[in-house]
């Protein structure tokens, strides 16, 4: 055996078989920690491989671990698994997300990716999984710092009643301040309890008066959906809830539709309240009414494209700058149309109704040409977009503007006859011509002013229902009939009655349309209104005017 070779080291001298060993005892860590790095692979990294054997009970699996990882990449992950854009290579087992703005992230570690690789597949879901996912985003949710996130995800959970999530829902209820997100939390808590196989008689008996407090479709769904053998206390509390909360839910289907009605009959007197004062006191059959109507709506959009190409700062305020606007364009229309051709007919009713129908014929088209056929938009304010809940009704707030609209109106309006000159006027030569002729009053200039008046008031009916309705030269003709209905069922000339028929109508149309279907129903209404008429022919509220001084 030959004697150790001699080495010096900082002028010391050194045998050359600890260097070796030295040398092979580090070669050895590093080879033993590079390939046992895959061993001390996390639970994370372990969940998200399995999304590469492209089996769903795996994914199931991987989704759950994720969700209650608390990593912060579980959230693109699962994100991104329900909207198409995770993919797995089945040959490496890694995991890919494209994020939304198309950079590609490794789905264990987040480190950027150049590209996908070429056997990289998105990671298929059925049914099943999918409500998994929006289960497991609504879990992720729960305790975002934005109290609405949180009672957004708490009605997913709700919805999905993943027993996995009551550890999350829990935790989250137990930090909850926020009143809204505390009571969706527990109602998430409720809705996970009610369907837990181990969960006690007493906390079940709990969590169906919960839902039951509830009381919306949603918690109808839950309970009928209760299914499999049930204890005698829980199948007779779960019945007892359902009752309870279809009588609830019946109810507000009437007031749901009541508020229905009252919306289609603001609609209606906004459209019919100008023609009340035309046909009404006038007498005179004004087929282009509804022509009127759509100048509003053109004047609307005018007003708003203007604001869109030069003062976009000032779009929610388009509406009130086209409400004057329209009643004097509109108006000067109308008196327009008295002088030149209603005034030469007085007395003529047919020969009234033939002309003002063929003039509705050409504004039609005159509107055709200036801005084309087809529809035109006609934007929403920020304050008149979006709705509100109010108990187990959904109200939006352009119907509800519009009803605030129509009642201001006809407040003015009624103001108007009342206690301007212009109204004693047309007072007067409605309730007697001769007489108001007589005591120096200017029947013609009344007549033209009246015309115009009820032709600007059918102006700015035209701006509201842009909010509602489709801009189109036929948007006149969608209003016309029902116009016509409402003021010779109210009464000819009476504004009150006017408005009791539009509200009358508005409703009656509301319960009838699911229980005889839209045509059927506008069909029964107007069977109904010829009875009427036969009984009453001068409507519900008869007013001495022209029409009937014979």
């Amino acid at each position: 055996m030959s004697p150790p070779s001699i080495y010096f080291c900082r002028g010391r001298p050194v045998v050359a078989n600890v260097f070796d060993r030295l040398r092979a005892l580090v070669l050895s860590v590093c080879l033993i920690a590079a390939f046992a790095l895959p061993a001390f692979a996390g639970p994370f990294e372990d969940a998200v491989a399995k999304f590469a054997n492209d089996e769903f009970s795996d994914t199931e699996e991987a989704i759950g671990t994720i969700a209650t990882s608390g990593n912060p990449l579980a959230f693109p992950i699962i994100s991104a698994l329900q909207d198409g854009r995770l993919s797995a290579d089945p040959d490496t087992r890694n995991v890919y997300v494209t994020q939304a703005d198309g950079k590609i992230i490794d789905a264990a570690t987040g480190a950027a990716v150049d590209k996908l690789p070429d056997n990289a597949a998105a990671v298929r879901l059925n049914n099943r999984l999918r409500r998994t996912v929006e289960a497991a985003l609504g879990g992720l949710t729960l305790l975002s710092p934005d109290p609405a996130k949180r009672i957004a995800a708490a009605q997913s959970v709700f919805k999905t009643h993943d027993e996995a999530m009551l550890p999350v829902v829990d935790g989250a209820l137990a930090k909850e301040t926020n009143k809204g997100a505390k009571l969706a939390f527990t109602e998430a808590r409720a809705a996970i309890l009610l369907f837990k196989a181990d969960a006690t008689d007493a906390e079940k008996l709990e969590a169906i008066a919960t839902i039951k407090a509830r009381g919306d479709q949603e918690a109808l769904a839950l309970l009928t959906g209760l299914t499999g053998e049930q204890p005698p206390a829980i199948a007779r509390a779960a019945a007892s809830a359902t009752s309870a909360i279809q009588s609830n839910l019946a109810l507000w289907s009437t007031v749901q539709n009541a508020w229905y009605g009252l919306s289609l009959g603001s609609v209606l007197l906004l459209a019919a309240i100008g023609l009340a004062i035309t046909f009404g006191v006038m007498g005179v059959i004004n087929m282009a009414h509804g022509e009127m109507v759509m100048i509003g709506a053109y004047t609307t959009f005018v007003v708003q494209e203007a604001i869109r190409t030069s003062y976009p700062g000032l779009f929610d305020y388009s509406l009130l700058i086209a409400v004057p606007l329209a009643f004097i364009v509109a108006g000067a229309i109308g008196v327009l149309i008295e002088r030149s051709i209603i005034r030469f007919l007085y007395g003529r009713p047919l020969e009234t109704l033939l002309a003002t129908w063929g003039l509705s014929l050409v504004l039609q088209q005159a509107v055709r040409t200036a801005f084309g056929p087809t529809n035109r938009e006609v934007g929403n304010p920020s304050w008149m977009s979006g709705a509100f809940e109010l108990g187990q009704i959904t109200i939006t707030y352009n119907r509800l503007w519009i009803l605030c609209f129509t009642l201001a109106v006809f407040a003015i309006l009624l103001a108007m006859l009342r206690y301007t000159a212009l109204g004693l006027e047309m007072r007067a030569v409605t309730q007697n011509r001769r007489m108001a002729a007589s005591m120096g009053i200017a029947t013609s200039r009344v007549d033209a002013l009246t015309f115009g008046l009820g032709s600007g008031i059918a102006g700015i009916a035209g701006v509201a229902l842009s909010q509602i309705d489709n801009v189109s030269p036929n948007l006149g003709q969608s209003y016309i009939i029902d116009s016509f209905m409402v003021v010779v069922f109210g009464g000819v000339g009476n504004l009150w009655g006017t408005l009791v028929g539009a509200f009358t109508l508005g409703i009656a149309n509301k319960f009838l349309e699911p229980v005889a279907g839209a045509v059927l129903g506008k069909i029964a209404i107007l069977v109904l209104i010829i009875l009427f008429i036969q009984k009453r022919p001068r409507g519900l509220f008869a007013l001495k005017g022209r029409a009937v001084e014979a």
